[in-house]
């Protein structure tokens, strides 16, 4: 395994983030754990969470899965960089009470007690903001992260799905303060969907925040998803995000090109999918999800992938990114 700083602060991190959202809607608790203790063996030290998952009438059910396998000992909480998230609404029937969402200082401090007991640790070393809260001020906001580090229950702050302008007004307003700031931010990035080039990336890079890819695949849509059809073994690749692709003409032969391309070469698609994502600038990490011991050893693979760059050349022209802002829409 590879390691890195998380954008910049002194913490090293596997260039791999093991992603937990299948623990307990899709896989068991077992088989959670021997997937955990799997990532563990190779190296992979950086897990990700968040309170909502398990979902519907199972929110917190994934973070419990976590806890008690950190509780089996065996240093495997020494070992692990934690990283959960804040925002979602936790009542089972979707109408939360008044501030048990979103980001007020009263929110965050119920929350990340909530995500304590359940993930049977006392601090969390990354803990970020799921969403942006656009009723909460930046003041309030870091005011309640400052009195969680004070307290030792979290060391670090990140952002998901925050726009650049967003990331700016953080971490200015954390600057103010003498506070540390965001120091990672969790976006929607891969082959198929480069929008986060234009403003989040530069963004993130400008105020030294490290870049956690989620859905690297694409639903799956990058991973080999029309040979999978073809040999009737692409569950996955028939909902959600990458059928929804598949079923746009351009997109389907833009995935066709892709895999032509990859199997000239001999290569997997998923691995390259992945290998492609750790050479773009700020990139920390993609966050992988595997259901099984093959497609960890896969992901785990990729970070071993060294990409010609006449391929690099190649999956730009297939996959064109906009470019950086006020490029990619002005002259």
């Amino acid at each position: 395994m590879k390691y890195t700083q998380l954008g910049r602060t002194g913490l090293k991190v596997s260039r791999l983030v093991l992603g937990t959202m299948n623990f307990g809607p899709k896989t068991g608790e077992a088989e959670s754990h021997a997937l955990m203790d799997t990532a563990l063996d190779d190296g992979v030290n950086f897990f990700d969470t968040a309170n909502v998952y398990g979902w519907g009438e199972n929110k917190g059910r994934t973070e419990e899965i976590l806890g008690t396998w950190f509780a089996q000992g065996g240093d495997r909480r020494d070992k692990v960089v934690l990283a959960t998230k804040v925002y979602g609404n936790m009542g089972a029937d979707g109408a939360a009470w008044p501030n048990h969402d979103r980001l007020s200082a009263l929110n965050i401090r119920r929350a990340v007690d909530a995500s304590l007991r359940r993930l049977q640790t006392d601090h969390i070393d990354l803990y970020q903001f799921h969403h942006v809260d656009r009723r909460t001020p930046f003041d309030e906001i870091w005011q309640a992260m400052d009195t969680l580090v004070q307290q030792g229950k979290i060391l670090y702050a990140g952002s998901s799905n925050f726009p650049g302008y967003k990331i700016a007004q953080a971490n200015e307003a954390a600057a103010r303060r003498g506070s540390l700031g965001l120091v990672s931010e969790q976006c929607l990035y891969n082959l198929a969907e480069r929008r986060a080039e234009m403003e989040v990336i530069p963004a993130a890079e400008e105020y030294g925040l490290g870049v956690i890819a989620w859905s690297p695949l694409h639903g799956g849509l990058l991973g080999g998803a029309i040979r999978k059809e073809r040999e009737g073994g692409g569950s996955r690749t028939n909902d959600g995000r990458s059928g929804d692709a598949l079923a746009n003409s351009t997109i389907r032969a833009q995935v066709q090109a892709y895999e032509d391309l990859l199997e000239k070469h001999g290569l997997e698609p998923g691995e390259v999918a992945l290998a492609w994502l750790l050479t773009r600038p700020g990139l920390t990490g993609p966050i992988v999800g595997p259901r099984t011991d093959e497609q960890l050893a896969s992901a785990v693979r990729a970070v071993e992938l060294e990409l010609p760059q006449e391929l690099l050349t190649a999956l730009d022209e297939i996959f064109p990114g906009p470019g950086p802002s006020p490029e990619a829409f002005a002259w």
